[in-house]
């Protein structure tokens, strides 16, 4: 199922990550392991954030995909079904 994580990281934990190198190496990782559709990187409400669209094949793989982001960052994680154009017109056309 096509899913958006959004990763929220504290400014504090963020800044130690950067300076010891943790931070790329956690992304870095996700990235090679979710090979996502896309990926985005802004700040929210003042803090370094993550957004990341790929195919979650099992949701059994959700605290595997979430611990070194809550682990290695005390980052804040969220997962939500996402749609492309395609996926709603699709789903429209089955509204009744």
């Amino acid at each position: 199922m096509r899913t958006m994580m959004k990763v929220i990281i504290p400014v504090e934990k963020g800044n130690a990550a950067i300076k010891d190198g943790s931070l790329p190496k956690i992304i870095g990782e996700a990235i090679e392991r979710l090979q996502p559709e896309a990926s985005y990187f802004l700040t929210d409400g003042g803090s370094r954030s993550c957004l990341m669209v790929f195919d979650l094949k099992d949701p059994a793989d959700i605290p595997s995909i979430a611990e070194p982001f809550f682990m290695g960052l005390n980052a804040t994680v969220s997962f939500s079904p996402a749609m492309n154009a395609e996926d709603l017109q699709k789903g429209l056309g089955q509204v009744k």
